[in-house]
């Protein structure tokens, strides 16, 4: 095998295991936090604790299953203050914020849930709430892990805060199927993929002819 014909073959290698790697990525199952910007959506910068809205701020939240904030889904629904606090007049000494409370759909529901329909509140609080405090006045149970990740709305979901969540789970999921134990795939929880062995198994080939190539030109020099 001459230099020529390895290289290629060592790059095929590599985008071997590139692609094994992509096709095991997973997205996390949980709820993101958006500010309503005009008439858009915007992914928010802080959390609901760090958050302190101001009156008449709409700000919305959405459980669903994404890999990042790049691809998450936004909050459904109406989002217009007017609309959505029509009901609560101004008081002295508080604030008034729109929520948009979006429970996602049945395909991002965990196993065994069904998501509430989405809706609306308007949370009047101390002109020094945070986020978290208008949610919790508008949308009791919260529930919180140790690292304060808000992980249910509304007592839903009733377990679960941020977990991942595999391409094949998921898919398995929208199907209302689930893996059987003994056919587990030890692809999806830290063992080596089909690509990844292959792709090494490619290397090391390429490495052992790479060698023997080395060894023909010295011995043809000798």
């Amino acid at each position: 095998m001459t230099p020529r014909r390895i290289v290629p073959l060592l790059l095929a290698a590599f985008l071997l295991i590139g692609t094994a790697g992509q096709a095991q990525a997973a997205g996390y199952r949980y709820w993101s936090f958006w500010d309503r910007d005009g008439g858009k959506w915007v992914y928010a910068t802080q959390g609901p604790s760090m958050s302190r809205p101001s009156d008449g701020d709409v700000q919305g939240f959405r459980f669903a299953v994404s890999e990042n904030s790049g691809d998450a889904a936004q909050p459904r629904g109406t989002a217009d203050f007017a609309s959505i606090c029509a009901k609560t007049p101004a008081e002295d000494g508080t604030k008034r914020v729109a929520l948009v409370l979006d429970f996602g759909t049945a395909p991002d529901a965990p196993s065994g849930e069904t998501p509430p329909a989405p809706r609306t509140a308007c949370a009047q609080v101390s002109p020094d709430a945070t986020t978290a405090d208008a949610l919790a006045a508008v949308a009791d149970p919260l529930r919180y892990n140790t690292n304060a990740l808000l992980c249910a709305i509304a007592g839903y979901p009733k377990s679960g805060c941020g977990e991942q969540v595999s391409q094949k789970q998921e898919k398995q999921e929208k199907q209302g199927t689930t893996t059987a134990p003994e056919q587990k795939d030890t692809s999806d929880d830290g063992g080596p993929s089909v690509g990844l062995i292959a792709g090494t198994a490619v290397i090391a080939a390429l490495a052992a002819a790479g060698a023997w190539q080395a060894r023909r030109r010295r011995n043809a020099t000798r």
